[in-house]
């Protein structure tokens, strides 16, 4: 897939404060990235550089192959802009919202009325779009907030902390409407530190703490840099003895541990050792109860990396 954004080496100080130190990531068309980390890590000055609205001390970016300045417009219209604060005005309706900032990327007549139709139905608003912007729910307004950023269908588009403040249906309202968004082919950088928002989202996810990217990648790959594995627990009657000895025998498997219920099992890939391990089950002539799946998680990478829990 084409690369959409490129950031290479970014820098930024704040007199005696650097605020991020050399941050390089890409971000392929179709693809999720998030920056993961807690407040102050650096997130929003970078995506300040990415966005061309801070000049960096060092590095660059590219997006869509155009070089983004804060000095020239070159290569902003291919950037949807999400900030973390609301920039909506109030007294305007959903609809009239929209309409303005279609003007301002020069969109008029049949094209702006048309793609307004589209968004407010992408972001839910559509039966609400007449009403004041003023009388919406905290949820309601960050989803106007993303329609207006997705509104000139921009190549990129930045999401920063989305879903701070809003009550749990519309804060999964806009997790909803971010991952339709890999299969409309846009990129997307979403900054969080929610752990399970990334987990959820993200197809690849950089941890930055101290304005320094400590590790990137999928969520497997980063939680085999701290030697983390799967756990499947299998609850069934019958020989758990000779359950365990076939599954210890099975690639992938590190560790079985029979008890009086079941078998304990470490795994690198538990969702493609399942269907094995329980033939085996069946082939030893036992029957399976129950079964449970733990796999670990971005909070005990990101703990091991950094020393500190995520919303420290």
């Amino acid at each position: 897939m084409a690369t959409v954004l490129a950031a290479e080496g970014l820098s930024k100080r704040f007199g005696d404060l650097v605020a991020v130190n050399d941050v390089s990531f890409e971000i392929a068309e179709g693809e999720t990235f998030g920056l993961l980390g807690p407040n102050g890590a650096g997130k929003t000055t970078s995506i300040s550089m990415v966005a061309g609205l801070l000049e960096p001390d060092g590095g660059a970016v590219q997006v869509n192959g155009t070089t983004i300045r804060t000095r020239s417009t070159a290569g902003r219209s291919d950037i949807g802009l999400v900030p973390q604060e609301l920039a909506i005005y109030p007294d305007l309706t959903a609809e009239e919202n929209l309409r303005f900032f279609g003007r301002l990327y020069e969109m008029t007549g049949p094209e702006l009325a048309t793609r307004t139709e589209e968004v407010l139905e992408v972001i839910g608003l559509t039966d609400r779009k007449d009403d004041l912007t003023k009388e919406f729910s905290g949820g309601m307004q960050r989803r106007l907030n993303i329609g207006i950023g997705l509104l000139h269908r921009p190549r990129l588009l930045i999401l920063d902390e989305p879903t701070v403040g809003v009550d749990p249906q519309s804060r999964n309202a806009i997790l909803e409407s971010v991952e339709e968004l890999s299969g409309q082919g846009i990129a997307v950088l979403y900054t969080t530190h929610y752990m399970e928002e990334a987990e959820r989202l993200c197809d690849r996810v950089a941890i930055i703490d101290e304005g320094v990217i400590k590790a990137e990648g999928t969520r497997r790959e980063l939680v085999s840099l701290v030697g983390q594995k799967d756990r499947i627990r299998v609850a069934m009657t019958g020989d758990v003895a000779e359950v365990a000895r076939i599954a210890a025998e099975l690639d992938g498997v590190d560790e079985t541990s029979p008890s009086d219920s079941g078998i304990d099992v470490l795994a690198s890939d538990a969702s493609k050792l399942l269907p094995e391990l329980l033939a085996c089950v069946s082939s030893a002539g036992a029957s399976v109860s129950a079964v449970e799946v733990f796999e670990p998680n971005l909070e005990a990478v990101f703990l091991h990396l950094t020393g500190k829990a995520l919303r420290d």
